[in-house]
């Protein structure tokens, strides 16, 4: 048996005009996808930059921490000075790279407030870091000059380089800011926190075992309940963890000092605080960051959103549990919670009520010092209250009572000096 070849005849076929016209397409496409694919491996890449920036805004009074006459607190002017920033570089030439500000740090002076600000922008990477900080001056300072949002003194306008590792220290340093996407239910029955959720939030533990909550708001400070040192306010026995488990923690320190509100006395729930020193020093990161501290004039507005964390017990009489939780509750007003049928004169000054009348919803044994925060316009955290006491867990017109973190705003600010 022969296999028989395939082959072409001896006579010749031309190719019609719009096989050619089609083959020099295919060639053309060919060609560009490959310039295209060489032109991105090969191009140089683009790094991340972050700059400093200063400017100072005119007339502090406007700015004064009064509340009254549609005057600014110092987060409101933190929020539309981001705002500004945001959108003098969206609308610039370099709205390409732009990738996002925050302010941190705003300095009352003599005439105005003192904004410094972190900007971050993604440059080529073999772009000299001088040409890009002369380009963000130049755009900051003439569209500053045409703003009606701030009284910005233009002669005070700064911008100088910063290193990538200080600058990434810098904006994770700052304090309200979180990684990971809300998403939020409810800390009784059991709705597990992501990792680096609630990077603030901390387990304080006597002899290795957690006796309460605690939140961080600086590098050695923490925020908790007095009454979780009613037994033992000795710094000795006491450590503190960080991270979403208990066991094995992320990381873990040892408690320094104790300060409990000098009027706090057991059985007694009023002055129900305490700030905790601990050593060494941690480092901001992702999944540990300070949490904002409202000022001493905020207000808190009934029904508004906030969100409580611990690791308390999932029922009453429970036992606390190793991984983190989360819930979502609502503010509620003093003369609903001030009702006979709900907690009455209990309620005193420096406390307010949080969760649901129709229970459910609520932190429990375990969860007493940790944190219950609010979040701005701007994605930034501030702890508004402290766990502090409640009739049960969840039950029907007995939410949880937090301490008023306003309240004794000054007082954490003389032990801190935060």
């Amino acid at each position: 048996m022969m296999y028989r070849a395939i082959g072409f005849g001896t006579r010749s076929r031309r190719l019609k005009p719009w096989m050619i016209a089609l083959l020099v397409v295919l060639l053309l496409i060919v060609v560009a996808v490959t310039i295209g694919l060489l032109a991105h491996f090969l191009a140089p890449g683009e790094k991340t930059e972050y700059f400093h920036g200063t400017f100072n805004i005119l007339d502090l009074r406007k700015y004064s921490n009064s509340g009254q006459n549609g005057t600014y607190q110092l987060k409101d002017l933190r929020e539309i000075s981001e705002n500004l920033v945001d959108e003098i570089f969206i609308d610039s030439a370099l709205n390409k790279h732009y990738i996002k500000n925050q302010v941190v740090r705003l300095t009352p002076e003599e005439d105005g407030v003192k904004a410094d600000v972190v900007m971050v922008f993604q440059f080529p990477s073999a772009g000299p870091q001088a040409v890009w900080q002369k380009k963000i001056h130049s755009i900051l300072n003439q569209k500053i000059r045409n703003t009606r949002a701030l009284p910005i003194n233009v002669s005070s306008v700064q911008v100088n380089a910063m290193s990538s590792s200080t600058g990434k220290l810098t904006v994770q340093a700052c304090c309200g800011k979180r990684v990971v996407p809300l998403i939020v239910n409810r800390i009784m029955s059991g709705n597990i926190a992501a990792k680096a959720a609630w990077p603030w939030q901390a387990s304080l533990q006597r002899n290795n075992i957690h006796q309460c909550g605690a939140t961080l708001i600086s590098n050695t400070w923490l925020i908790t309940a007095a009454h979780c040192f009613k037994n033992n306010a000795n710094p000795r026995p006491w450590t503190v963890s960080f991270g979403t488990t208990i066991n094995p923690p992320l990381m873990k320190r040892n408690i320094k000092r104790i300060i409990v509100h000098e009027k706090y006395h057991s059985p007694a729930r009023v002055y129900d605080i305490a700030v905790v020193q601990f050593s060494p020093r941690v480092t901001f990161s992702d999944d540990i960051r300070r949490v904002c501290l409202p000022e001493a004039s905020a207000s808190l507005q009934p029904n508004s959103t906030v969100y409580i964390t611990g690791f308390g017990a999932l029922y009453y009489g429970g036992e606390s549990q190793n991984d983190l939780r989360e819930a979502r509750l609502k503010i509620i007003s003093d003369d609903v919670c001030k009702q006979p049928h709900v907690y009455g004169s209990d309620i005193r000054f420096g406390m307010f009520c949080a969760g649901y009348l129709e229970g459910i919803y609520d932190a429990c044994r375990g969860d007493s010092g940790g944190p219950l925060v609010i979040k701005d316009l701007k994605d930034t955290w501030y702890l508004i209250g402290i766990v502090s006491w409640g009739d049960n867990c969840g039950q029907m017109n007995k939410p949880g009572v937090y301490t008023m973190v306003t309240y004794y705003r000054n007082w954490i600010a003389s032990k801190t000096g935060l």
